[in-house]
């Protein structure tokens, strides 16, 4: 093989590389893949963006309560 000969192969090879990843990026955009914070994660129904979640105050004073009860215990049994 002579020099234009490879750098013809490694131009094909290069450009099947890249069509290889861009039909990656086009899959994993098209899925809504981009994580939890990603601007696809966000929407609820038709392209209605979700806010902010907010804590009852009912839900809020389980969570506090348990957790005072988790502290209680461990202060418990490491008391002595």
């Amino acid at each position: 093989m002579n020099r234009d000969q490879v750098i013809e192969n490694a131009i094909q090879h290069l450009k099947a590389e890249r069509d290889r990843l861009n039909a990656a990026i086009s899959a994993l955009e098209g899925s809504g893949a981009r994580g939890s914070r990603g601007a696809a994660a966000k929407k609820v129904g038709p392209g209605r963006p979700r806010g902010k979640r907010r804590i009852s105050a009912a839900g809020l004073a389980r969570i506090r309560a348990a957790q005072k009860a988790r502290w209680a215990k461990h202060r418990k049994e490491n008391k002595g």
